[in-house]
């Protein structure tokens, strides 16, 4: 039973953003997730699960554990997913499309802009205690869905698509200042080039994309906030949803 527990926290910090990124060694989270075990094991209400004889069987209990941890630490990897399409795509615009740099999150390459965003999407995560709301819904999973008794339904499959769709809008919400903003820059250096052909456009768009881009990053971190917080607003109903359907499909 400790082991089963245990899988299904281990699933949750495997996935979870900032806890699941390659930043964190393995060996701190294989201690928290011990620790937070130990802690949380005496006081579960939680009954034995019929152990089954064979190892097959026994590897199948053991991935419907991990699988429950995997599934609410998903909705938050959307709104990360978001956030670094937002980032790409102003990055694309402001002329950053061939400067990449190390990612320690996902171990990967990836663009400046997005590493920037993630990263203050990151600290937000943190400044509004979202870590403790899955801390606390992986230790109420125990009392909806048994150990066990996972099981992918079908309405699993399409709120986890239906939540998947908004990745896309959020993203371009994320972006939606920059993007506007250079989009018109576009079109005012365009007209300025067929005004003035003997004006080198090319060379003068390059300095003005990218300082427009940061000054307009830094008027709107207000709105980048306030769409986070609306997004990480929905956790909590996203989760009771999770745990009915998990509970339903079990």
């Amino acid at each position: 039973m400790f082991a089963l527990v245990f899988c299904r926290i281990a699933g949750l910090f495997a996935a979870v953003p900032l806890f699941g990124g390659r930043r964190v060694s393995n060996r701190f989270k294989i201690a928290v997730v011990f620790g937070i075990t130990i802690v949380c094991l005496p006081i579960l209400p939680i009954k034995p699960p019929p152990l089954p004889s064979d190892i097959l069987s026994m590897g199948l209990l053991i991935l419907k554990e991990v699988a429950v941890g995997l599934t609410l630490a998903f909705i938050t990897q959307i709104i990360f997913a978001a956030v670094e399409f937002s980032g790409q795509i102003i990055g694309v615009q402001m002329g950053f499309s061939m400067a990449q740099i190390m990612d320690p999150t996902i171990g990967a390459q990836t663009q400046i802009m997005s590493v920037i965003q993630g990263l203050l999407a990151s600290l937000f995560f943190l400044s509004l205690n979202i870590h403790h709301l899955f801390i606390s819904a992986i230790i109420d999973s125990f009392k909806v869905v048994p150990l066990g008794g996972w099981q992918m339904s079908e309405e699993l499959i399409h709120f986890l698509v239906a939540t998947s769709s908004g990745l896309l809008v959020l993203g371009i919400r994320l972006a939606a200042p920059v993007m506007v903003t250079l989009l018109l820059t576009s079109v005012v250096l365009g007209i300025m080039a067929r005004s003035f052909p003997q004006m080198n456009v090319f060379m003068v768009s390059f300095p003005l994309n990218i300082g427009l881009g940061f000054m307009i990053l830094g008027s709107t971190l207000l709105f980048f906030f306030q769409v986070l917080e609306i997004s990480f607003g929905q956790l909590k109903e996203q989760i009771d949803t999770l745990f009915r359907l998990m509970a339903k499909g079990g």
